[in-house]
């Protein structure tokens, strides 16, 4: 075997640039993302979430009003920067330049609501122009009213942007403070573009770190809800499964009942008819065609380590050692049977049974020391079953175990997979109902 070596040309463009070159470009495409384009394009601030777990508490009054909360925090601070620029001009309150001032470093804090890269802007353009307006000042670039407008725009505009943004604001606050103190600053007493720096390093590290704790929170709420959600298909399926496995074993106990029979039914009769002889071998034919077709469909259910039970499956006459068992485990327990007794479908019997065990389970794991009742009530159209346990005792000894509510789900299965009916939840004194009723077809003598 002959090995060949292919020599790829360098490739013209950045295929050929260093990873610094690389990583700069990158760099300035992203300040350009953030920054530069479109800056000023209409942004407006939403309405604030109020699905918290302390504003689902508040009346709707107070919840429509907590939604414009942060509309309301950015005009206060507006207001506040007004007054600080006013004041702080070089004839505090009374001076036309004074009041300019304040509406120019109030000016940026309101844009932020619509424009917010534009109001980042917008607050360095007007930092110099304030600190012009008033020579006397002793402050420099950032006039008091500036100091806290820009400030307060660094902090909105990282919220409302990406931790990427406020790295750039930051390093375009930290360019311009530095050719400010180089070029202009000499004449001014003092410089406060260190200050402005730190202060606004500290309130946007804050704000980062926000950034990622609420993304995590986010992912790992939708991890969550993807993980809720397998989690309730796979128990669909699984208990799907366990109702195609038992009733593969039901159905195929009949049909092999219906081949014995057909195959045994001739010998009874004395010379009997060619017709019937034929009529028995149809009939048997197809029960084992059905037979071996249920068991070839039905067998991919089936997990691999699955084993048929050797034990036949349960019925409603099973249920009183059923309910020893749970009086063993320390459940309180009475049943009332209603009603004419009589032999249902042994699907019915199986789903029945079930269905009450499940129920019981439910009643020990989560109401433990309570008291629970059965109720089977034979109708003419069917099968009604109740199961209702009363409230867990205060103060017990036992706490109760959550669980995942898959239980109600693989009821609901049973039901639906024979056209029943089926209600559950809590009752007024403070326990567990489930109220299920399964229809049974009546057979008439003339179709035995």
């Amino acid at each position: 075997m002959t090995e060949t070596t292919h020599q790829q040309s360098p490739r013209s463009g950045d295929g050929d640039r260093s990873p610094e070159y690389r990583l700069a470009q990158n760099a300035l495409q992203g300040l350009r993302q953030d920054l530069f384009h479109d800056p000023f394009a209409y942004r407006p601030l939403g309405p604030r979430p109020t699905t918290g777990p302390l504003l689902r508490r508040l009346p709707p009054r107070m919840r429509m009003a907590a939604e414009r909360l942060p509309h309301a925090v950015v005009g206060a601070i507006a207001l506040l920067t007004l007054l600080i620029g006013a004041v702080s001009g070089s004839e505090p309150g009374g001076d036309t330049r004074a009041l300019l001032t304040g509406l120019l470093c109030a000016l940026p804090v309101v844009a932020t609501l619509t424009r917010p890269v534009g109001a980042f802007w917008l607050s360095i353009a007007v930092s110099p122009v304030t600190a012009l307006l008033n020579g006397g000042g002793a402050d420099w670039p950032w006039m008091p009213g500036a100091f806290v407008s820009h400030l307060t725009v660094l902090v909105v505009v990282a919220l409302r942007t990406r931790p990427r943004t406020a790295v750039w604001m930051w390093a375009v606050t930290a360019a311009y403070a530095l050719l400010s103190d180089v070029f202009i600053g000499g004449s001014y007493y003092y410089t406060n573009g260190g200050p402005m720096l730190v202060t606004s390093a500290f309130a946007l590290l804050v704000v980062c770190l926000w950034h990622v704790r609420h993304t995590a929170q986010q992912e790992v709420t939708a991890q969550q809800t993807v993980t809720a959600q397998e989690r309730s298909r796979r128990t669909l399926l699984e208990e799907r499964t366990t109702i195609a496995r038992e009733l593969h074993d039901v159905v195929a106990h009949h049909m092999s009942v219906v081949a014995i029979q057909a195959e045994a039914a001739p010998y009874r009769v004395e010379n009997p008819p060619e017709e019937l002889e034929r009529a028995f071998a149809t009939i048997r034919e197809n029960a084992v065609a059905a037979l071996t077709e249920l068991r070839r469909i039905l067998g991919v259910v089936r997990a691999e380590d699955y084993e048929a039970p050797d034990a036949p499956q349960p019925t409603l006459a099973d249920l009183d050692a059923l309910l020893v068992n749970v009086r063993d485990a320390g459940l309180t327990v009475e049943k009332v049977v209603t009603g004419a007794v009589r032999e249902l479908p042994q699907g019915v019997e199986l789903s029945a049974y079930r269905i009450v065990q499940e129920a019981l389970s439910n009643s020990l794991r989560h109401a433990p020391g309570a008291s629970a009742r059965v109720e089977i009530g034979y109708v003419l159209g069917g099968l009604g079953v109740r199961v209702v346990n009363g409230p867990m005792p205060e103060p017990s000894l036992v706490k109760p175990s959550p669980g995942a509510g898959h239980g109600i789900t693989g009821m609901r299965e049973r039901v639906a997979m024979l056209d029943g009916e089926m209600t559950a939840g809590p009752t007024e004194d403070g326990g567990y109902e489930v109220a299920v009723f399964l229809p049974v077809a009546a057979v008439n003598e003339g179709d035995a």
